[in-house]
């Protein structure tokens, strides 16, 4: 029995410290949600955990990349159309103006509206999205990843003077419109070739949705997946969490109890001493 070293109170406090530490740490996590509060609490799971969460961050970056190339496609797609309903109603006129019973005064009504529908086309071709152009000779590359590798969208040229495209001049040899059966037999003519282009480039820009739609649907995979391993390293066991919580503060209010207990052993010596 000593009066200088309380080795019990010593011990106690020790182990009170320890558990109040426990009990603190139990409690962030339970308020935070996260087993991660202190980078002390797992390293590595911290740095493994902060590249997911960039890998994720530049992949929902990827995917807005997507979502925004995939309204470039359709916004191409419904011009397309619009210049596809054109070329068909150019293509009726052409044929009424070839009609023998037709007096020139008629072929040039029939050309006004032509001409037209000529500009109209020729002016869609000149359209842009956000200040990027529709129709283009070179495909546009597409982010698709966390990695910035990159997809190439297939080419669209409404422009092209070139008669495999042609869609634009679509009356070649008819620049004149269709003021005679001749000329109208020859925008028809170019106008069936610009119909078949097209409707190639229509499946273009689906082989280009297509791509994009999958890709993004990826992406959302991937993150998912990535969010399921990160909350694994991250996230706590509320029910494991809460056992834990309750067992330190059992163990704090106990401790708590018995340095109490262990300071007034020194009393007893005093006891001896004084003969009390």
């Amino acid at each position: 029995m000593v009066i200088n070293t309380n080795l019990a109170a010593m011990t106690g406090a020790r182990m009170l410290d320890t558990n109040q530490l426990n009990l603190t740490r139990s409690l962030s996590r339970l308020s935070t949600g996260s087993r991660i509060v202190q980078p002390q609490d797992d390293a590595a799971g911290l740095a493994v955990s902060s590249r997911f969460t960039a890998q994720m961050s530049r992949n929902t970056a990827a995917m807005i990349n997507l979502a925004n190339a995939v309204s470039f496609s359709q916004t191409q797609d419904g011009f397309m159309q619009k210049v596809t309903h054109a070329l068909t109603r150019m293509g009726e006129l052409s044929i009424l103006a070839m009609d023998v019973t037709k007096t020139d005064t008629d072929r040039s009504n029939y050309s006004v509206e032509f001409t037209q529908l000529q500009n109209f086309i020729s002016d869609i071709g000149t359209k842009k999205f956000n200040g990027v152009s529709l129709f283009f000779d070179t495909g546009n590359d597409v982010t698709i990843d966390s990695d910035a590798n990159m997809f190439t969208m297939n080419a669209l040229d409404l422009n092209s003077a070139a008669a495999t495209i042609g869609i634009a001049r679509a009356y070649n040899s008819a620049t004149s419109g269709i003021n005679t059966t001749s000329s109208a037999a020859a925008a028809l003519s170019n106008i069936q070739t610009a119909i078949q282009n097209l409707a190639d480039m229509r499946a273009k820009v689906g082989a280009n949705i297509q791509r994009l739609d999958v890709t993004r649907s990826q992406v959302g995979l991937l993150n998912e997946k990535l969010a399921t391993t990160n909350s694994r390293i991250l996230d706590i066991d509320v029910a494991e969490e809460t056992t834990e919580f309750a067992r330190y503060n059992i163990l704090v209010r106990s401790g708590t109890s018995m340095l109490t207990q262990a300071n007034l052993m020194p009393q007893a010596a005093l006891q001896l001493i004084t003969g009390a």
